[in-house]
């Protein structure tokens, strides 16, 4: 083996470890975007889908894709599992780089194309679904586009170019996730009776930032990889800065895209920014100048933004905006081949685009390249989305959907010991009595829970208000911010308080909470962190407890807090048997 085959297949194989490693990164950008019910879903998505992937492309796909020149799909040599002889692949792509090298790279570059698809049909596709789908997409779809555009079909006979991917893999699994949005229709609970979006916030920002930096190191085996040599650095290093400066350009202006338009720097839209560059200049990141990429990024972040806006307002739902990123950018970054492509740049770059004097040929290849895999994409995987539909069904029921489809589909959660419980102002009767009510621990509950999360007023379980013969024990709650307890804690000590329970609670008064938005998007229930602390007191005087807590706490500003009084019928401790006031000598 000579030295320019080991170079060679070490950078392939390189390239294609840090491709598949972005798996990692769509499993968290997808599972931060989504609701914790769905978070196992979503990563049991993202593993199967890399499977089922390599399986069709090994079984079909592969011959499919470089199987001859003929113009609309390989016809030769079609089945590489089991073949004995696979010399007639010798110079396909690359002659350095043996052959399963070269396969695997081309694999990972698949599999990246049907996980595009997982996010934006989350959170209510039926799993089996859901593969037999990412299945077909592989087997099929995805080849005969790659064929006609990098296996020598008739696109790339016209001039089309796609050095990285921009048409091949991000518009493919665009429109294949586009047409899967549109079919399955919006999640429970995405729009108003009026048809206006609501805002389903994910689960996980920091789960999702992960997952944005894991693709970020990704691409820098996604665009520069695709050279498939390493026998001229100078163009490895050109796409790796290419790339990089069109993901800090595209970061900065959908920052300010959503600063501007939204009112705040949204940290979801940045993270889809970033994405955004990515993939407005992997199409052409062998064949722009460093200052193009500058360009190209900075516009792929201002479009993400309104993608995303656009979308949400024609009823596409999309949990994690890869129609806007993939789809929409990656049509962007294909139609900047046409117009930024500059000859010489690169030892690659051998033609120039309208803007640097190579006039409309390439522009025009590159606009019939986007209609025609456009066309065929979304057709196609309509077919199959609806054929599914017809069969087996493609979407959970409603219960399972409002239920989270990790117990649905799963059987199991990500998170069994975790659970986020907003808390729901206990209501009050007719006889003036508390009803216990979710995150106030007043009295047991017996209830089901409803599709709102609210306990039913009939279910409830109400707090008796009657004092025990003899010593009267009462509970008195305070309701305060989170930053004040330290000086409410001092203050209790003083007067001989240390039995507390606190909690961490969420709720808003008269003021209504904060403002918040998710994606451009008001969130209806706006919370604020509050720390609960309960106080059970029968010897300490209740006017003392009550005149200390207000001296500690009072401001004369909105939000010092709410001090609630409870008769409590009896206290047990459980250690020794006794009741009332000798279960609380040592408690208060």
């Amino acid at each position: 083996m000579d030295y320019v085959m080991i170079v060679d297949t070490i950078w392939v194989v390189l390239a294609a470890v840090l491709v598949f490693f972005m798996n990692l990164g769509f499993a968290a950008v997808e599972s931060g975007f989504a609701r914790s019910k769905n978070t196992v879903n979503i990563l049991s998505k993202n593993f199967i889908v890399f499977a089922v992937s390599s399986l069709g492309f090994m079984l079909l796909g592969w011959g499919l894709m470089f199987g001859g020149d003929n113009p609309l799909v390989g016809t030769e040599h079609l089945f590489i599992l089991g073949s004995s002889d696979l010399s007639y692949y010798k110079d396909t792509l690359t002659s350095s780089v043996p052959f399963w090298g070269k396969f695997f790279f081309q694999l990972v570059f698949c599999g990246t194309a049907a996980t595009i698809v997982s996010g934006a049909v989350a959170e209510r596709v039926k799993y089996i679904s859901f593969i037999v789908f990412s299945f077909i997409l592989t087997l099929v779809i995805y080849p005969i586009v790659g064929h006609w555009i990098w296996g020598g079909g008739w696109l790339a006979d016209l001039g089309f170019l796609d050095f990285a991917g921009d048409t091949v893999v991000h518009s493919v699994g665009g429109w294949a996730a586009l047409s899967g949005a549109i079919i399955l229709g919006p999640r429970y609970g995405k729009y108003d009776k009026d048809g206006k979006p609501k805002a389903i916030p994910g689960h996980s920002m920091a789960l999702a930032v992960i997952g944005l930096f894991v693709l970020w190191l990704g691409w820098f085996g996604f665009n520069p990889g695709s050279t498939m040599s390493f026998q001229n650095p100078a163009d490895v290093v050109h796409i790796l800065v290419t790339t990089n400066t069109a993901a800090i350009a595209a970061v900065l202006t959908a920052t300010a895209t959503s600063w501007l338009f939204i009112g705040k720097p949204d940290l979801g839209m940045t993270i889809n920014g970033c994405l955004a560059g990515l993939v407005g200049i992997t199409g052409s990141c062998a064949y722009v100048s460093v200052g193009s990429s500058l360009i190209i990024g900075a516009i792929a972040g201002v479009i993400v933004v309104f993608a995303v806006l656009f979308f949400d307002r024609i009823k596409v739902d999309d949990p994690v905006g890869a129609t806007s990123v993939h789809l929409v950018c990656g049509v962007f970054g294909t139609i900047c081949v046409g117009l930024f492509a500059q000859e010489g740049v690169t030892s690659l770059s051998t033609v120039s685009g309208l803007f640097y004097g190579g006039g409309f040929s390439l522009l025009k290849a590159e606009l019939l390249g986007i209609i025609a895999v456009g066309v065929f994409v979304f057709v196609s995987s309509s077919v199959v989305w609806l054929l599914i539909k017809k069969t087996m069904g493609i979407r959970v029921s409603l219960e399972e959907e409002i239920q989270g489809l990790d117990i649905g589909e799963h059987g199991n959660s990500a998170y069994p010991d975790f659970a986020i419980v907003a808390p729901i102002m206990a209501p009050v009767n007719g006889n003036g009595d508390m009803i216990a009510a979710i995150g106030h621990p007043v009295s047991a509950v017996a209830a089901s829970e409803t599709a709102s999360g609210k306990v039913s007023v009939d279910d409830a379980i109400p707090v008796v208000n009657k004092a025990r013969p003899g010593a009267k024990i009462t509970k008195v709650t305070v309701i305060t911010n989170q930053d004040k307890f330290t000086q409410l804690q001092t203050a209790l000590d003083k007067i001989g308080i240390t039995g507390l329970t606190v909690t961490n609670v969420l709720g808003y008064g008269m003021q209504k909470g904060h403002e918040e938005y998710y994606r451009g998007v008001p969130v209806k229930t706006r919370l604020l962190p509050k720390v609960q602390v309960d106080i059970v007191v029968c010897k300490i005087p209740v006017e003392t407890v009550v005149d200390t807590v207000k001296n500690s706490l009072y401001t004369g500003n909105m939000g010092d807090g709410k001090i609630f009084i409870y008769d409590v019928e009896n206290v047990i401790k459980i250690r020794t048997g006794e009741e009332g006031y000798d279960a609380l000598q040592d408690e208060e």
